[in-house]
């Protein structure tokens, strides 16, 4: 049973608590996983080498009531241990990742939307682009998002092949050993190596569920990918060595609107300065 879009009620990011901001930086922190805050599952206590792997869109709510639905549909993800946060606002990819990878707010690293306007330009954040083309000489990067990534610690990222390179990817993650994989199943060996290698810390993004549940809702199509993303969480903690963990989150969670389209009152649309 899915959950329907007037059953949510409107939630506040807990910055100071239990929110995407505050993941890595507790990890990579002074105290590393000894002392690490209520909301991470009790096993990444202690731990000595963590992954933490991102699937974009998935959020708590929608997983759980996938899997309480058909419950072999995802049963690494419904096996583990752990519980719902909250996420930036507002609750787009570009402003998400910024915050799960530098710890700090939008209003803190400036990535504040999907599209934001600068000097009258709207610029698409994903592509860096406008209607004019690449906006990366105009608007460089570092310049746009000034925070560093992982506390300014060099830390290796395994993300898709086709976001090495990008503008967003530069904003966001520059100064990490980018190991970049064009098949999703090179992602377990990928972590593997590093884990051998001795490596503490190591970041994994994986944004099938999102692309999926954009393109196509919440059908057959949504339950192929969230098994095939189980597949990938499994398939890692199957290379976990003694005393490492495998941590799982997202940037956002997804809700099936349906025909609940809200429309801004006018008295709000009349002081937007473009829609």
């Amino acid at each position: 049973m899915q959950q329907k879009f007037t059953d949510l009620a409107p939630r506040c990011p807990e910055y100071a608590g239990a929110c995407v901001t505050n993941i890595v930086p507790s990890l990579l922190g002074p105290s590393g996983t000894a002392e690490l805050p209520e909301f991470f599952p009790a096993l990444a206590r202690n731990a000595r080498q963590v992954v933490l792997l991102v699937i974009d869109g998935l959020g708590w709510h929608q997983l759980r009531d996938r899997v309480a639905a058909r419950p072999t549909l995802a049963p690494t993800l419904a096996a583990m241990q752990g519980g719902s946060i909250t996420t930036v606002s507002p609750t787009t990819t570009v402003t998400a990742l910024t915050s799960i990878a530098t710890g700090a707010t939008p209003g803190e690293h400036g990535l504040v939307g999907y599209r934001i306007d600068f000097s009258g330009r709207v610029v698409q954040m994903l592509r860096w682009g406008d209607a004019q083309g690449d906006a990366r000489r105009r608007l460089p990067p570092r310049d746009v998002q000034p925070c560093p990534p992982f506390l300014g610690a060099s830390v290796p990222v395994l993300s898709k092949a086709e976001f090495d390179g990008t503008a967003f990817t530069e904003s966001h993650l520059r100064g990490s050993r980018m190991h970049s994989w064009r098949a999703a199943s090179s992602l377990a060996v990928d972590v593997q190596h590093l884990l051998v290698r001795g490596e503490q810390f190591v970041y994994c993004y994986y944004d099938g569920v999102d692309k999926i549940a954009h393109e196509r809702g919440f059908g057959e199509y949504y339950d192929a990918e969230l098994a095939a993303a189980d597949r990938i969480v499994s398939d890692i903690a199957a290379v976990l060595p003694r005393d490492a963990v495998l941590l799982v989150t997202a940037d956002h969670g997804q809700v099936m609107v349906g025909k609940h389209t809200m429309f801004l009152h006018e008295e709000v649309t009349s002081h937007l300065f473009m829609q």
